[in-house]
Parts: C-alpha cells; sequence; structure tokens
C-alpha cells in the first residue's frame, strides 16, 4: 500500500513479483541385481552406461558361454533411452573380496605402501608373468592395473596411474591419473588422502552402510589399504630432503592384483530359465539387505525401482518387502514381474490379484531383445526394458504424462513378445491391472497400458497419476524441510505459499494438473494447533487425465445431405 505525504503528492512503491523459485533435487532411478563386478551391497550412483560399465561391467563367460545379467540390460534401456541417474546396488551369493596389491617396491625390495580394489571377485585379479609389452596374461576389459611414473626423490612425490587391465606398454588406457602424490601423511597430497583409504560395509544390525577409514575414496577404481613407509614431513625447513626417508619412495613401475575371492556360480540358471532358488546364479535371499538398505528413503533418492530377476510368482517374500518399502517411502513406484518366461495370461492376471497398491506396476508378457552384451537373441522380463520407457517419457515429456503408447510407449530395442496377445487377452491383463506389451501392425510391440496395481478405481489406478503425486510430493516435501523450526507466523506460511504456487502452475502449464489450491492460513492454523508447535497446510489438486479409450463415429449420410453444424 502507497504511504502518502501530508502533502498532496505522488507515491511510488515496487513490487518483486520475480522471485525464483528453486528447483526441485531430481532423483532418478534405482536398481537391484547381479552385476559382472563392481562394490558389494554399497548402493553407487552411475551417470552413463559407460559408466555403468567401467563399475559394474557388462557381458561375463560361464560354463564356455556369454551372458549378461539383466541388471545390465535393464541400465543399458535406461541410459540408451534418456535416462540420467541410476543408484545400482549389486547383490552376491556367497564371499567376495577386493583383489589387492603389494604396490611399489621401493629401494629396500618392499612395499612403500598397498592398494585394493574398490570392485570385488575374482575377476578383478590378473597377476602373473607379464608378456610383450607388459602385457597381463589375466589383464581384462573388467580389472585394472596400476603404474608409477615419475618418481622424484628431490621432493618425495610420484604419480600413480589406474590402467585399464587388458592395456599394453605401447597402448596404454588411463582411466585415472593421481600426480605429485606422496607419503607424507602432514601433506595435502599425501597419497591416502588424495586417492582415500575408506572401506564401506553393510551394517544388517542398525540396517546402515558402517564407514572405516580416515579419507574418503575419490578413485572408482582403487583405495589405499596400507602406507608401510610414511615420510613425515618429508622436506626439511631448507627444503631438502631427510635422506632418512629417500629411499622409501617408490621406483617407477607397473603392476597387478590378486587374492580376491567370490566368483559366479557354475550352473546358474540365466534368462527365461530363472528359478526361485537360482536367478542368474544368485539366491532370493541375497536380495534382502538392499531390498531393507534402499527402504531408507532419507539415505537414498529414486523415484522409480527395478529388480530384474526377482518375481512374483517365485519370489513372494522379496516383492512384498519392496512393496512394503515403497509404500512407507511414499516416493518412488516400483515396477515389478509377477512371473517367469512361460506364463500364461490366466496366471499372470491371478498374479496381479494378490496385489493391490498404487506404488507399483506391473508389465506383461516378457520379450526376445539382441542382448547388448553379448549380441545374442535372448527372453528378458518386461522391467529390462520398461527402464528405457520410463526415462524416455520422462525426457520427452514428463513423469506425469503416460509412459505408454505409440508415442512414447515403443519398445524399439525388443524383437518380439513371448506372447502376441489378442484383444481378449489385453483386456483381461487391463481388467487385472496388468500393463500389456502388444505388438502391433507397423508399430512392433508398444507398452498399452498404464494401470498401476491399485484395485479400487481412482485417480492413482493410473502411473501417470501416481507418478505426479511422487512428483509434487517430492519438491513440496523439500519446501516444508525448510519451514521447520521457523516462526509459526503469517510471514512463514505466505513464504511456503509463495514458494508452492509457481511450482504447480509450471506442472499446470505442464499438463500435469486441471486446477489446484493452496491452503496455509488462519483457517488450517488456529490457536490450538500453534500451541501444538503444528503448522498445517492442505494443497488441492486435480490431476489431468490420459485418453486412453478414444471412441470414432463414422456417421455415412446420403449424398446431398448436409452436414451438422
Amino acid at each position: 500500500m502507497a504511504k502518502f505525504t501530508v502533502s498532496p503528492g505522488v507515491a511510488i512503491s515496487e513490487i518483486d513479483n520475480t522471485f525464483l523459485t528453486g528447483q526441485p533435487v531430481q532423483a532418478g532411478a534405482a536398481i537391484i541385481g547381479p552385476t559382472v563386478k563392481g562394490p558389494v551391497e554399497i548402493p553407487t550412483l552411475v551417470t552413463s552406461y559407460s559408466d555403468f560399465q567401467n563399475i559394474f561391467g557388462d557381458s561375463f563367460v560361464s560354463g564356455g558361454q556369454a551372458y549378461s545379467y539383466f541388471t545390465s540390460i535393464a541400465a543399458y534401456n535406461y541410459f540408451n533411452y534418456g535416462g540420467t541417474s541410476l543408484l545400482v546396488a549389486r547383490v552376491v551369493t556367497g564371499s567376495y573380496t577386493p583383489a589387492t596389491s603389494s604396490a611399489a617396491v621401493n629401494a629396500f625390495t618392499s612395499s612403500s605402501f598397498s592398494l585394493e580394489t574398490i570392485s570385488e571377485g575374482v575377476i578383478m585379479n590378473n597377476t602373473g608373468t607379464e608378456t610383450t609389452n607388459n602385457v597381463l596374461p589375466s589383464g581384462s576389459k573388467d580389472n585394472v592395473r596400476w603404474e608409477i611414473t615419475s618418481p622424484n626423490t628431490g621432493s618425495g612425490t610420484f604419480n600413480l596411474l589406474v590402467r585399464l587391465g587388458s592395456d599394453a606398454s605401447n597402448k596404454k588406457v588411463v582411466l585415472e591419473s593421481w600426480n605429485g602424490v606422496n607419503l607424507d601423511p602432514n601433506s595435502s597430497r599425501y597419497i591416502a588422502r588424495v586417492i582415500g583409504d575408506q572401506i564401506v560395509n553393510y551394517d544388517s544390525t542398525n540396517n546402515q552402510m558402517n564407514v572405516t577409514g580416515s579419507y574418503p575414496n575419490s578413485s572408482r577404481y582403487i583405495r589405499v589399504s596400507a602406507v608401510n613407509y610414511p615420510t613425515p614431513d618429508y622436506l626439511d625447513s631448507n627444503g631438502s630432503p631427510r635422506v632418512q626417508y629417500t629411499a622409501s619412495i617408490p621406483l617407477a613401475q607397473s603392476g597387478s592384483f590378486g587374492a580376491a575371492t567370490g566368483n559366479i556360480i557354475g550352473g546358474a540358471n540365466f534368462y527365461e530359465t530363472i528359478t526361485s532358488g537360482n536367478t542368474q546364479g544368485i539366491s532370493a535371499t541375497s536380495y534382502n539387505n538392499m531390498i531393507s538398505l534402499l527402504g531408507n528413503a532419507d539415505a537414498y533418492q529414486f523415484n522409480v525401482l527395478f529388480t530384474p530377476g526377482l518375481t512374483n510368482d517365485l519370489h513372494t517374500s522379496q516383492v512384498t518387502s519392496i512393496i512394503t518399502n515403497t509404500i512407507n517411502r511414499g516416493d518412488n513406484l516400483y515396477v515389478v514381474d509377477l512371473g517367469t518366461y512361460g506364463n500364461s495370461v490366466t496366471s499372470i492376471s491371478s498374479q496381479a490379484q494378490s496385489r493391490d497398491t498404487s506404488y507399483a506396476a506391473a508389465y506383461f508378457p516378457w520379450v526376445r531383445i539382441i542382448d547388448p552384451g553379448t549380441g545374442k537373441h535372448v527372453w528378458v522380463p518386461a522391467s529390462t526394458v520398461i527402464p528405457g520407457v520410463y526415462a524416455f517419457n520422462d525426457k520427452v515429456a514428463a513423469p506425469w504424462f503416460a509412459p505408454a503408447g505409440i508415442n512414447r510407449g515403443g519398445l524399439n530395442t525388443v524383437l518380439s513378445a513371448e506372447i502376441k496377445l489378442s484383444q481378449a487377452q489385453k483386456d483381461t491383463l487391463y481388467e487385472n491391472n496388468v500393463n500389456p506389451l502388444a505388438t502391433l501392425p507397423k508399430q512392433g510391440v508398444v507398452v498399452f497400458g498404464q494401470k498401476t496395481l491399485q484395485k479400487e478405481a481412482s485417480a492413482l489406478d493410473r502411473v501417470n497419476v501416481r507418478r505426479l503425486m511422487i512428483e509434487l510430493k517430492s519438491y513440496i516435501r523439500q519446501i516444508a524441510d525448510t519451514v521447520v523450526f521457523e516462526q509459526n507466523t503469517a510471514t512463514t506460511r505466505n513464504s511456503f505459499i509463495a514458494r508452492v504456487t509457481p511450482y504447480l502452475e509450471t506442472i499446470q502449464q505442464k499438463q500435469g494438473l486441471y486446477a489446484f489450491k493452496v491452503v496455509m492460513d488462519d483457517s488450517n492454523n488456529g490457536p490450538d494447533v500453534i500451541d501444538r508447535n503444528q503448522l498445517i497446510g492442505q494443497i488441492y489438486i486435480q490431476p489431468t487425465r490420459t485418453a486412453e479409450f478414444v471412441s470414432l463415429d463414422f456417421i455415412l449420410l446420403p449424398t446431398g445431405a448436409e452436414f451438422p453444424a
């Protein structure tokens, strides 16, 4: 309101409505399953498929045959169609340990320091006699080697390279370079400080990750396990090296890793042969720790979860735990496979009846694809290709659009569906809240449904509405967190509304909402509410619905008849 002086005049004021509303912290997808390599039971974020390959691998050989885990295939589809970030939780059956190396022989012919791989399993082992051009006979694209260059006794520094295990001295593939490191624990370039020395383990008692070690791991491949000949204050006051330490500086050389344990189980069942006790060589109980850990919404953020390799018919306990966690978290959707290869429409529909939640969605049938790791034609569950659909949907539209139909639900990597569904079969599946993967003329296999597993008819029985709510709750929760412990006054309430309203207007403009209203005032924050240290807000929304049933009437008129106005 303008403030006038006693005498006549013009009052000018400024009203700034250009405050920028911060964008929500975006959460990507998450996947639990076995991988070729990588840290075991340590959820790790990757941001591209090449990043996934470097850390977790792609294909492997078992019994003389090449295979890929469903996890790798799902990650490929997710990133290939526009996915931005993927939280990967590797599970294994049996004991797995990292590979180690007595790195850097010094003048005393003993180890200056030791390294170990962050990835676990025998696939990381490559010790052995080097051949021409320093090739390691057991070196591969899935393991690493190290090299020390430019040792300098004058400064006490050297460079440590992490190289691909399958490279050669004349064709080096350097994955990481750590330049100018030293063995001086008082230096900012101390090797353990620069590269990292922490070990992360899952604590089943407290359902959390425990960390030991002094310095966080900056390397994606190795950590320093010991410094056997530290050189504290290597340079004296004159800047000269202390003679007792010069012999500790490692020599220029390269080395390999060994002694890791843990391997792919022989006779494992892959692709369409998975069973209740052997799903790609993994027992279902091996998933339990990571299922429990990813139930912690404060520690791990994602908006959709995949577990290809688990099915509702064979692994009921694990699927139940995931759905329970997903409901409790309230911030993600679980894409569940209801059955194994060979199930009928009737049996899958029966499996769907055992679940009733808007926080899970199911797709059927299995599909045949070209395995991106091996090039072979293989059968995979729907949850390995649906990540690509969700990623593409979010890339070209938004989470509140239906990830289905010809425009956003095409499965270009699919060669064929296990069952070419008839209209009656599609009807049966959709009546039971299972989304059909339909084979359409000239279009190939297309996702032709977007129901959640919620049985009662409501807006939340559709995937696009559930994902809209996940998106809204995630962002508005981030705003609400900023007003906790603030004064419970009109200023705080108005500030909240001023930040929420522009965001909802944006969603409305992007076709996510028909209408909305935010109420946080004296009507729902009376004296009794304030005295209980509570702040109450109500957000009314009308979510946009999708056109799933299109009716077209062709009306034939006699010659000369007038068309209706």
